[in-house]
């Protein structure tokens, strides 16, 4: 089966190369994550990248879709937004995204609310909203729990979402992490409104034997079946693993035992190519 993983960090933040090395225990390096695409069959994937110009030192140093051994081939970008110089400058910003915008591998824009305090209906971002209309890409948004005690999350809630995407309907949403532990809220979310999506990205952290371990516990496997049962939406799901926070092929078999395999298809590669066409480029 074709695999998109629709939601992977990949860059030189220490932060991950730690995550990599204590938690994860995967090979954290470009060759590491062609292994792991190559076992568990992953076509192409999508860098959420993390806005890091000129920010507090405590939101990470810069970042670049490379590590040093180089770049996979087959990755796209969500181009990150920096909150803090939106709003302190927000002509730079803006000019720094729409230059990434049109570079070949961007093929959406990434919010970060939660770590950083500002509703994705701010004000501030009505002007990113209309970069992402002119370059027909999605906004996905991250939601749900932080790996930062300092994050807030109230600004990370799900539901905020919803005003932004009744107020732009032409624009696709995607909830990070389905918006986890408030999954409820988000299958509501995104049966209700026509143009918010969710990936499943993030929802464990941990090694190989941490994963399997989660995938056989009925409570915990539960409390994501109940929110897709309830909604019944699964061509807006997409696959994701938050890479390095999880080897893939484990997290693979995880997805799997939540999704009815007759909707495998969809949310492991067709729904990505709905909201990230530009993923097309890159599958085999």
């Amino acid at each position: 089966m074709k695999i998109i993983d629709a939601h992977i960090h990949f860059s030189n933040w220490e932060r991950f190369k730690l995550t990599a090395k204590e938690v994860s225990e995967v090979n954290y390096t470009a060759e590491g994550l062609k292994n792991e695409f190559n076992s568990a069959g992953i076509q192409a994937a999508v860098v959420m990248t993390t806005a890091s110009r000129d920010i507090p030192e405590s939101y990470g140093p810069v970042q670049e879709m490379r590590l040093d051994d180089g770049t996979p081939d087959n990755l796209a970008a969500c181009i990150g937004v920096n909150a803090y110089n939106l709003a302190k400058n927000p002509e730079k910003e803006l000019y720094y995204v729409e230059q990434e915008l049109n570079k070949p591998y961007a093929t959406g824009i990434k919010l970060y609310p939660g770590y950083t305090p500002f509703y994705v209906t701010d004000p501030m971002y009505e002007p990113v909203y209309d970069l992402a209309r002119k370059y027909q890409v999605p906004v996905a948004i991250h939601c749900g729990d932080t790996s930062s005690p300092n994050a807030l999350l109230k600004y990370a809630h799900p539901l905020t979402v919803d005003e932004a995407a009744v107020k732009h309907p032409d624009i696709i949403f995607v909830i990070c992490h389905m918006g986890d532990p408030w999954v409820m809220d988000t299958a509501e979310l995104i049966g209700k409104n026509h143009n918010v999506y969710t990936d499943l990205s993030g929802l464990i952290a941990g090694n190989k034997e941490h994963v399997q371990k989660r995938r056989y516990s009925g409570l915990f496997l539960n409390h994501f079946k109940q929110a897709l049962a309830y909604c019944e939406e699964y061509e807006k799901l997409l696959f994701g693993t938050d890479w390095p926070l999880v080897p893939i092929e484990p997290y693979v078999k995880f997805v799997k035992a939540l999704v009815p395999e007759e909707y495998h298809e969809d949310v492991f590669f067709k729904n990505a190519l709905k909201v990230y066409p530009r993923l097309k480029e890159l599958v085999i």
